[in-house]
């Protein structure tokens, strides 16, 4: 397996869209009052340990590089928008962390064969755009016998639907841009793995969300700080009734997903899978 060859031009004009969109808002406050607890869920889930070499593919703001090396290891956390590495980097310090940053594209990791004794990624890889060329780099970059550990929204939880509910308002992706909630597919995964791997192990489980005290609350907090939600409404902003018209959609996702009496929660579902590259 080897490195991909140059992106094409309009394959580099699609990943300089992701960055700009992934750098609009506030993701790193996302993870960190939203789903604080995820990248520590899938460190754990791998066995991360003192001495491990992790890679933390599409890593964001790290949530899960920053725990991953709070447990002893030895961590690089690469994304392609270099404005979530800053954060990253003001987060790790506050926390005490050692973590390398670099910009790195989930499509074309720039690490030689084998480099790390674990690769994960926290609802992070889902988001590149062609899913078989950042499968096959997890596999690449991950030593034989080493653990690959992916987090990723279900198409059928709260997460994928909110992208199912602004599909209809954003343009078309590429040819070739696979929608990022296949990941929480298990055989979708599965089969982009392949047989490099073995000892797949898949659960759906859910992470408690007590963010958002109505439905309004959440539409305001997505719009102000999310990208792609960012994106979504930049897209249609000259049209107030296509605006009008997402806000309602969202909102009445959100009312559909939220419960509670004393206090509201939702319940977002993700795909927790580990695999072992064959040695």
């Amino acid at each position: 397996m080897t490195v991909p060859s140059d992106p094409t031009e309009a394959d580099r004009a699609l990943k300089a869209k992701h960055r700009a969109m992934w750098a609009q808002g506030d993701y790193a406050a996302v993870a960190a009052e939203v789903i604080p607890d995820l990248g520590a869920i899938l460190t754990e889930a791998c066995g991360v340990g003192p001495g491990d070499r992790v890679l933390d593919v599409a890593a964001g703001s790290g949530n899960a590089a920053i725990p991953a090396a709070l447990a002893g290891a030895s961590v690089v956390a690469g994304d392609l928008t270099p404005e979530l590495l800053e954060a990253g980097r003001a987060l790790a310090a506050r926390r005490g962390a050692e973590v390398e940053w670099r910009q790195a594209d989930a499509e074309a990791l720039p690490f030689a064969d084998g480099a790390f004794d674990t690769v994960v990624s926290c609802v992070g890889v889902m988001f590149a755009p062609h899913h078989q060329a950042s499968a096959d780099e997890l596999i690449r970059v991950c030593r034989p016998g080493g653990t690959i550990g992916l987090l990723s929204w279900t198409p059928e939880g709260f997460i994928g639907q909110m992208f199912a509910t602004m599909k209809p308002f954003v343009a078309p992706p590429p040819p070739g841009a696979q929608p990022p909630p296949l990941w929480g597919d298990e055989d979708h995964v599965r089969a982009l793995l392949g047989d490099a791997v073995t000892e797949v192990v898949a659960r759906r489980q859910m992470v408690t969300v007590d963010r958002f005290a109505h439905p309004g609350a959440f539409l305001d907090y997505f719009k102000a700080n999310y990208g792609p939600t960012i994106a979504a409404y930049r897209g249609i902003a000259g049209d107030p009734e296509r605006v009008a018209a997402l806000d309602h959609a969202l909102t009445e996702l959100a009312r559909d997903h939220l419960r509670g009496e004393e206090k509201a929660v939702m319940e977002w579902e993700y795909l927790l899978l580990t695999a072992r590259k064959r040695a």
